[in-house]
């Protein structure tokens, strides 16, 4: 099966005819907890006609982001690679839906006002879709890349307001026993209001299955020493250690090892201890902050309920 996609307008195609002719549907409604086996057992609805998409707004590795329409609220449809019925059944068909199965299970369970709030799925393979709310202003990557290239620099209010936003959403996502492994700019979602919305659950997994999980997961970058080394004794404190680098990164107004690649930057941030410079105006507090966050031990790495409340004291 392949499908083509042709739309001049939000309204040009539904739902239901994107995904091709013949029965209506299935839609997998917001459940409050979900495992993967448990996907087709879901409460169903045939009624598709009600989500329209519009145009493609990002591409990515895991798919094409849609803006749509769906009972009248603004979407964003994350559409996995389409793959024909020869791919069906290879190693890439397989990471594929493992992924999509894998943002469903965890983005449906959870509910919190930095975490992006999970709306419906759909799963017919070759196609498999995921629906959220629609977050107008992009990506904190796409914001960071415009400040970079303007010269400017975040005022620490508002520095501590962006860093608040996300480690409140991720002290709630490692409150669930999951851990995102990929916590990074692009990852994150900035509403029309300025509020930041942790996003992408692709690669997430429980923190009990890090002991077993020795893939090369995460983006090397923001990666922790313990990922880039494979080891499987890492945990929640990766997403601590990424968190460092993205508060240097709102301090700094710039990416971080942007001359080296990433070869260069895994074997220098474990065999060197490499970090990026923290700049000299940096605040006291915020210096101590994203040294420790990013600390080669993990063991000595704050927990994200400590960084709200450390953030929250300097946000009054």
């Amino acid at each position: 099966m392949k499908v083509y996609i042709k739309s001049n307008s939000k309204r040009d195609l539904a739902w239901a005819k994107f995904l091709g002719r013949g029965r209506s549907r299935k839609v997998t409604y917001v459940v409050e907890t979900a495992a993967d086996d448990d996907i087709d057992n879901q409460l169903m609805v045939d009624d598709l006609s009600s989500l329209f998409l519009g145009p493609c707004f990002a591409l990515g590795g895991q798919g094409k982001l849609h803006r749509g329409t769906y009972k009248d609220q603004s979407v964003a449809v994350k559409i996995s690679p389409i793959l024909d019925d020869f791919n069906r059944f290879s190693d890439l068909a397989n990471k594929i839906e493992k992924q999509f199965h894998r943002e469903f299970t965890f983005l449906s369970r959870l509910r919190h006002p930095n975490v992006l709030k999970f709306i419906a799925a759909y799963k017919k393979p070759p196609v498999l879709g995921i629906i959220t709310e629609y977050v107008s202003r992009g990506s904190l990557g796409s914001y960071l890349n415009k400040i970079e290239h303007g010269h400017k620099f975040l005022p620490l209010k508002k520095v501590i307001a962006m860093a608040l936003d996300i480690a409140r959403g991720m002290a709630y996502v490692h409150s669930q026993g999951i851990v995102h492994r990929d916590l990074k700019p692009d990852n994150i979602l900035i509403t029309e209001d300025f509020h930041l919305k942790v996003a992408d659950f692709g690669i997430a997994c429980e923190e009990s299955e890090c002991r077993r999980l020795a893939d090369g997961a995460g983006t090397y970058k923001w990666k922790a020493p313990e990922m880039v080394k494979r080891k499987k004794s890492y945990n929640r404190k990766i997403d601590v250690y990424s968190f460092g680098l993205i508060l240097w990164e709102l301090v700094s107004g710039t990416a971080p090892f942007e001359d080296m690649t990433r070869e260069q930057v895994a074997f220098a941030v474990v065999n060197k201890n490499l970090r990026p410079h923290v700049p000299e105006r940096c605040h006291p507090t915020m210096r101590a902050l994203i040294e420790q966050c990013w600390c080669s031990k993990p063991k000595k790495r704050l927990e994200f309920s400590q960084i709200v409340q450390i953030l929250e004291h300097y946000a009054i």
